[in-house]
């Protein structure tokens, strides 16, 4: 049988493009247009509903970049349209681009009633149907000028991405502002003729079933009067019923299509602009659920949610009665999509917190799921979190953007470090945004990975990441769908519906151990440095904030900032969305984030120093708080007490040049260059840094990756490096037992300090950098004389391993990875932590030493700056400080308290007695990393600990005040079934590895 496939599929886009489309609207005229710019920031909708506006036509420029334009469009419904269904087009310069990365607009009723959002997709406002004719129309729009940033050639350096440099000239040309009928039989006819040519497209050549189709579009084109398209659409559409209603097969697989919108909570845009993303697209998916019976649409982030509560009630009074409706489902339980390797515990714990309670205070709405689409990789203490939050089941759809392995399950159980396993899917649609394609769908059944066990996935459907929406052509789509000959089928369904289907069929699925790690975006561990370091410092100020707080309270009847530190953990938890923590956004967002932090910084400054004031109440005496959660230099975890005289640190000159620091636990010989060559364990007799090599070593790299400036590192920056030895100065420190290195490479200054302190086994590195590089990656290397041939490497509530070697394409893969405080490598009986206060990305290799030693010496490698263009063309410029330190002979143990150690500096204050800690646990494995008042006020202190070293253990946590009864509750507060058992104030504890326990002790009322 000749295949002329390719000719009916010629024809059909042609008819399509040049005739069918263009008489959806056969009938139009114009609407008169004015518009008013506002001056400065957006305004509030009753300021710019009132507004006067000035005329502009068609054709006109209009919109500085970040701009807001309020238009009005007037006109009258001609007589003759009686009987009709009409719309208003209303085209703000839109191009063919997804919608959100470019001007956007809301329209509104001149009552301030929300109608819909204008994008590139949906560009029209129903008017009636049908009118009557001689209808007034009047609308308004809310118009955002936008800079389009990713463009044709997204990689470019553009100074669009801050207001402060944007410019100020015109962005876009007002292209179409009219009425116009509808004719709804040819929107019909052009989602019919659509649905089967896309899935004809998608069958084998010899499928019966292809020919079926292609006839059926056949015979619909030649019935199509192509002078008279509106007249005989009706027509042409009969001749495609038969094909349209061919069931599809039993064995189909069934998609569950849930309506979303991606909506990044910063990214190209600022976070103000985000808010009005929001708006219009809600504002689309309330009226398309008032349109569509069967439609249901789910959406995260209760940031956004929150949003719409504060600054768009009238559009959150209609998302609110879609709720109760149970059509419009918020999704994931989290406070935004936040990145997951870097957040520290507590935060990663807060997100479930403040996420959940927010849509269970407003909803009654328990989520069961997280939602991560977008997120880049999971890291592998996540499980364990989720569960403790009151939900079992995770979507995300990014690891199928890894460029080196493809996962091989699509649904599988995702266990942690603890053992926690979590339900997890991949929508096999490979997208976050399915505009129900037929392209997409086959897709999406021939990729389903779990074949033979499973039928059932997941298509979240919509625009996203700037927002937009499931649209009316997607719903249209859908509804033939639903059971149709040759396609996998579609349903719209909750996430939890979809969830409980799958788990159901699919009651035994494999297991995945360890992190999700995504074979891309590894820079976002190093882009942005100062918004790294922002998050990490306001993360241990609130951990201070809260302990100092909860233990002045219970001691002195100190006032509990709840608002405060409810506000403050919320404005941390958005910060670590997926495109500000990782450092990709534009420049506006990480300027702001950067003036927030600080803002943030000196709020919890103030509540630590007025609760520790509190405590130690007036008088002379030196007292040192200690916030870690172990007992460090005489002073107890979570108490303050004067301090302990340490003994001193020599310094001496080196043979050679250089210099030697001899604290009685360490030697560490500095060289001439100020290079480390020997960080020597007196006790164990054992040297650290491997033979020949030297340690804080700064080494300069190129980097230029193949896509995805602020994203990406590629591999093969490896190739070139530069290593930084030659110094412009090596002189003793200002403090005792401490050498300053001084060292200039291209543009950019280094400062560093090496530092040895009376009775410590670390040697600290103190690297201030003015950074004034492009397209550079700056590394600090350790070099080890060690054999491991896997590392730990700290995530949330513990840590896992990583391998050192390449022994296939998953490890190879992990050539840049994430951390938290710490990394630990050991042979047996002794071992090496590098600890850092502020970093995350870094790299371990092993090599063969070829100085006539068999040994192998273990690198790690600590990314410090980066210097991408895109979309910041700006990234990282200027001075940047970090701290590190280099702890010889560390246990895992070890590594844990010096990881703690160096992010919570003790703090000294003046006054009259010492402090007992509020709790304490009698095991160093045992880490408390939150002391808190309960959130509902009552009183109770919460306390958070969990297993840190990776072994089982008993340990008993006792209160240091009158405690009626201790509770074992959820992330949330919540009491759990199991009841912890306990003695009065103390707590009998057996805890597995990396086990996370939450305790309420309901305070004794006082007599």
């Amino acid at each position: 049988m000749h295949d002329d496939r390719s000719l009916v599929e010629a024809r059909l886009k042609r008819v399509l493009d040049e005739r069918i489309r263009p008489a959806v609207y056969p009938e139009s005229v114009p609407l008169e247009v004015a518009v008013w710019h506002a001056p400065g920031e957006p305004v509030p909708v009753a300021e710019g509903l009132a507004a006067e506006p000035g005329p502009i036509e068609v054709g006109a420029r209009w919109g500085a970049p970040w701009g807001t334009s309020w238009f009005r469009v007037t006109g009258t419904v001609p007589e003759a349209w009686a009987g009709k269904t009409v719309e208003a087009l209303l085209d703000l310069g839109f191009d063919e681009n997804m919608p959100g990365f470019q001007c956007e607009g809301l329209v509104y009723r001149p009552d301030g009633t929300p109608v819909k959002g204008l994008n590139p997709r949906n560009q029209w406002v129903r008017i009636g149907a049908p009118v009557t004719g001689g209808e007034q129309v009047r609308l308004h729009i809310e118009a955002a000028s936008n800079p389009v940033i990713l463009d044709y050639h997204p990689f470019l350096p553009t100074r669009l991405g801050d207001k402060e440099t944007a410019g100020s000239e015109p962005q876009y040309t007002l292209t179409r502002m009219d009425l116009a009928v509808l004719d709804e039989d040819v929107w019909q006819l052009v989602i019919d003729l659509e649905v089967l040519g896309e899935l004809m497209a998608e069958l084998p050549v010899e499928s019966a079933r292809r020919w079926d189709i292609l006839r059926a579009v056949e015979k619909a084109l030649d019935a199509v009067d192509l002078q008279d398209v509106g007249g005989t659409a009706a027509r042409a559409r009969t001749r495609l019923a038969d094909v349209l209603a061919a069931p599809a097969v039993p064995s189909a697989h069934r998609i569950s299509a849930v309506g979303h919108a991606h909506i990044d909570s910063a990214w190209l845009w600022p976070l103000r602009e985000t808010v009005r993303k929001v708006a219009r697209t809600t504002s689309n998916m309330t009226a398309l659920i008032e349109d569509e019976p069967d439609f249901v649409f789910a959406m995260s982030q209760a940031q956004q949610w929150a949003w719409l509560k504060e600054h768009r009630p009238e559009v959150w009074a209609r998302v609110k009665k879609a709720v109760a409706d149970g059509r419009f489902v918020p999704a994931g339980g989290m406070w935004v999509e936040s990145d997951t390797n870097m957040p520290g515990s507590e935060a990663m714990a807060r997100q479930f917190v403040h996420g959940k309670r927010f849509f269970l205070d407003e909803f009654g709405i328990e989520n069961d799921e997280a939602w991560l689409p977008d997120t880049f990789g999971f890291a592998a203490g996540l499980p364990q979190i989720i569960k403790a939050a009151g939900s079992k089941w995770l979507l995300t759809q990014k690891i199928s953007w890894s460029r080196t392995n493809r996962f091989p399950h699509h649904t599988f159980q995702w266990e942690g470090i603890d053992g926690t396993r979590i339900f997890t899917h991949f929508p096999p649609v490979d997208t976050y945004n399915c505009s129900m394609k037929g392209s997409e769908i086959a897709h999406a059944a021939r990729n389903f990975k779990d074949k033979g066990a499973a039928r059932h996935s997941l298509a979240p459907t919509g625009w996203g990441d700037g927002g937009g929406g499931t649209t009316r052509e997607m719903v249209a789509k859908a509804a033939r769908l639903r059971s149709l000959e040759g396609s996998a089928t579609v349903a719209w369904e909750t996430p939890a519906e979809f969830f409980a289907k799958a788990e159901a069929e699919y009651p035994d699925p494999p297991v995945w151990v360890g992190e999700l790690y995504l074979e891309l975006h590894r820079a976002t561990l190093t882009s942005q440095a100062r918004t790294k370091q922002g998050n990490r410092r306001s993360e241990h100020l609130l951990r201070e904030a809260e302990l100092w707080a909860a233990t002045a309270a219970v001691r002195t009847g100190f006032p509990y900032p709840y608002e405060e530190l409810d506000r403050i953990w919320k404005t941390v938890l958005l910060h670590q969305f997926h495109d500000i923590l990782p450092g990709s956004s534009i420049a506006w967002v990480h300027r702001e984030a950067r003036a927030t932090y600080e803002r943030l910084a000196g709020e919890l400054n103030a509540i630590i120093e007025a609760a520790q004031r509190a405590l130690a109440g007036q008088g002379e005496t030196e007292l040192v708080f200690n916030a870690a959660p172990h007992t460090r230099d005489g002073v107890p975890a979570g108490g303050a007490r004067t301090p302990v005289t340490q003994g001193r640190t020599a310094l001496a000159a080196r043979q050679g040049g250089g210099f030697v620091l001899d604290n009685g636990l360490l030697r560490i010989e500095i060289d001439a260059r100020g290079l480390v060559v020997s960080a020597y364990d007196i006790d164990a007799d054992r040297e650290a840094v491997a033979p020949g090599r030297v340690a804080g070593l700064l080494q300069l790299h190129p980097d230029f990756p193949n896509m995805w400036d602020a994203w990406d590192v590629d591999e093969f920056y490896r190739n070139t490096v530069t290593d930084l030895t030659e110094a412009d100065e090596v002189t003793p420190g200002d403090d005792e037992g401490s050498v300053r290195i001084v060292r200039s490479f291209g543009s950019s200054r280094v400062t560093q300090v090496l530092s040895l302190a009376p009775g410590e086994r670390r040697l600290l590195l103190d690297t201030e950098v003015d950074w004034h590089e492009t397209e550079k990656f700056l590394k600090l290397a350790f070099p080890l004389d060690l054999h491991a041939e896997r590392y730990a490497s700290e995530t949330q509530f513990g840590h896992f391993f990583r391998p050192t070697h390449t022994n296939t394409s998953w490890e190879a893969a992990k050539f840049e990875a994430c951390n938290h405080r710490f990394v630990h490598l050991e042979e047996p009986g002794w071992g090496v932590a590098i600890v850092n206060d502020s970093t995350y990305g870094h790299d371990v290799t092993r090599t063969v030493r070829t100085d006539g030693d068999r040994g192998t010496t273990t690198t790690v490698r600590v990314s410090l700056l980066r210097a991408p263009r895109f979309p910041d063309p700006e990234t990282d410029q200027g001075v940047h400080r970090f701290r590190h330190a280099l702890v010889p002979g560390a246990g895992i143990g070890d590594a844990v308290r010096e990881g703690w150690r160096i992010n919570l500096p003790e703090r000294s204050v003046s006054g009259a007695r010492e402090v007992a800690p509020l709790v304490t646990v009698d095991r160093e494995a045992v880490v408390i990393t939150a002391v808190k008042l309960a959130d509902d006020g009552s009183g109770d202190v919460v306390v958070r600990l969990h297993e840190a070293q990776g072994g089982r253990v008993r340990a008993t946590l006792a209160a240091d005040f009158e405690v009626a009864d201790v509770t074992a509750t959820d992330l949330l507060e919540r009491p759990l079934p199991e009841a912890p058992s306990c003695d009065g104030a103390r707590v009998a504890l057996r805890l597995r590895p990396f086990e996370l326990v939450t305790l309420r002790l309901r305070r004794a009322p006082v007599h």
